[in-house]
């Protein structure tokens, strides 16, 4: 059998046309005529440009690969007897008493309602997801690459002056911020040399600050083909890679003749290290930067483990390690799909990783496991195999598909063209979003005219607390604390190994 997926993908709109050969992906029949586009077809087509999805846009992308071993190779356990955080009595052992509180910080604690966030993105409809985070108390971060969005953005000598669009995607946080959750503004290498955290921290009121090992959704720097030599010299004099070097004589020579390749933009690798971290932390925090955050992917556990460890010594707040299978921006097609260390996997490195620097005496930030999440049993089933070392779960596809859906179905409202599988519940966004009592409980009458968006991230992370309630109550723990792997059980000898790391 095979775990890739065929020549035919969803977020390529490209399809086979007969049965696949499994170790290539490529059709049993492929013939001469053949008036499908698979994979080879549209690369045959679009060339270097296919190496990333040519959907990418309105829309978000993940991976598309069956992997071995997940999370659905674990059932989640449950108890009859006794209560764990809890007294073992009928008023106090109920599913309403399981506590889902979490607070994190080295230097400044930060409090959320529930173990989750909202790892980084700034695209679709971001307003909506930053304002259902903060309408649930969950810590969001805001994507890489913002720069790119701003057209009112304003540079001098490679460094941000002006960065309006910074201040409203703060500004659609604290809207309507209670006291839980942080937005946290990304920083890849490009953002932190054009000095982002500096204009975020200053100028819009920022408390805290991303730093992101690797780029793009996954993996490596993407790449941008320009379209004309005017961009690519634009580019470059704003400190972008660009190949071939458009300032080069010779290749303004050759554009001129019609004979020129391509120009790509594309981003820098981080090279950041020990040394660099132990003066720009300091550095920020003189700024007013209460709070730090790393976001580092499922790379060789090596690399996991040197992150942790810098992670310490600077006293970083929060670590979110992002595994294979999830994803919503840009990334290669083919490393979305076959790079990297699968979610399960990695937590279980980073546990064992985890209990060696423990007892080496190190003090670990709060850490966080991402990729693939959007159910209240697989974000149950994390925190379980984090066995107490992880703290939160991202979801981040999940709460931005709630974001849109939520929001069409407020403008069907206004419409009047309500969707025929809510019509039963009445004609007015008060009588169809069944959550909206519990956000009037918490900011009165004014919740009604909350964008729809918005009160559909929150419905749905309501959803996913009530959920965790209910499995934390199956299992006799009334706080998320004492989640832990005797609460899984594996149902292949892989997952049994696993629990056993």
């Amino acid at each position: 059998m095979t775990y890739s997926p065929s020549l035919s993908s969803g977020f390529e709109k490209t399809q086979n046309k007969s049965r696949f050969l499994s170790s290539s992906g490529i059709c049993s029949l492929c013939t001469e005529d053949c008036d499908s586009v698979c994979g080879i077809a549209l690369a045959a087509v679009m060339g270097r440009q296919t190496v990333y999805p040519l959907t990418t846009g309105a829309n978000q992308i993940a991976s598309e690969k069956k992997y071995p071993l997940d999370y659905s190779h674990f059932n989640i356990n449950g108890r009859v007897f006794g209560a764990v955080g809890a007294d073992a009595s009928y008023e106090e052992a109920e599913i309403y008493n399981v506590d889902l509180a979490v607070e994190y910080g080295t230097l400044n604690k930060v409090k959320m309602t529930m173990p989750v966030i909202q790892p980084a993105v700034i695209k679709l409809n971001w307003r909506d997801y930053f304002g259902g985070a903060a309408m649930t108390g969950v810590t969001c971060m805001v994507g890489e690459g913002a720069m790119s969005k701003d057209e009112a953005l304003v540079m001098e000598n490679g460094k941000v002056t002006d960065f309006p669009f910074m201040g409203g995607v703060i500004d659609s946080f604290r809207k309507y911020y209670r006291g839980f959750g942080q937005i946290v503004p990304q920083c890849n290498i490009e953002d932190d040399m054009c000095g982002v955290p500096e204009i975020a921290l200053t100028k819009y009121g920022a408390e805290a600050i991303e730093f992101k090992f690797g780029q793009s959704a996954k993996g490596t720097q993407p790449v941008n083909r320009l379209p004309d030599l005017k961009t690519a010299l634009a580019k470059k004099k704003a400190g972008f890679l660009v190949k071939p070097d458009p300032d080069d004589e010779d290749v303004q020579k050759k554009y001129d003749e019609g004979v020129c390749p391509n120009f790509y933009m594309y981003a820098r690798l981080p090279q950041w290290s020990e040394e660099f971290f132990a003066a720009r932390i300091p550095q920020l925090r003189n700024m007013g930067m209460k709070n730090v955050y790393f976001k580092m992917a499922g790379y060789d556990p090596a690399d996991l483990e040197r992150v942790l460890r810098i992670a310490a010594a600077n006293q970083v707040d929060m670590v979110t390690f992002d595994g294979a299978g999830g994803g919503s921006g840009y990334s290669p097609c083919e490393m979305m799909n076959e790079w990297c260390l699968p979610t399960a996997v990695m937590e279980s490195r980073l546990v064992t990783i985890c209990r060696k620097l423990r007892n080496e005496g190190l003090v670990l930030p709060a850490i966080t496991v991402t990729g693939g999440f959007a159910s209240e049993s697989s974000v149950f089933k994390a925190l379980a195999l984090g066995d107490g070392n992880v703290q939160a779960v991202g979801l981040c596809r999940a709460p931005m598909a709630a974001a849109m859906s939520a929001k069409n179905v407020g403008e069907a409202i206004v419409s009047g063209h309500i969707p025929e599988q809510f019509r039963k519940y009445g004609t007015t966004k008060e009588e169809i979003f069944a959550d909206l009592a519990d956000l009037r409980a918490l900011y009165g009458k004014q919740a009604n005219d909350f964008s729809a968006g918005a009160v559909g991230v929150f419905s749905y992370l309501n959803k996913i607390a009530f959920g965790l309630q209910h499995f934390g109550a199956l299992n006799r723990k009334f706080a998320v604390e004492y989640f832990d792997r005797s609460d899984l059980i594996p149902l292949t000898e892989a997952a049994g190994k696993l629990l056993s790391e």
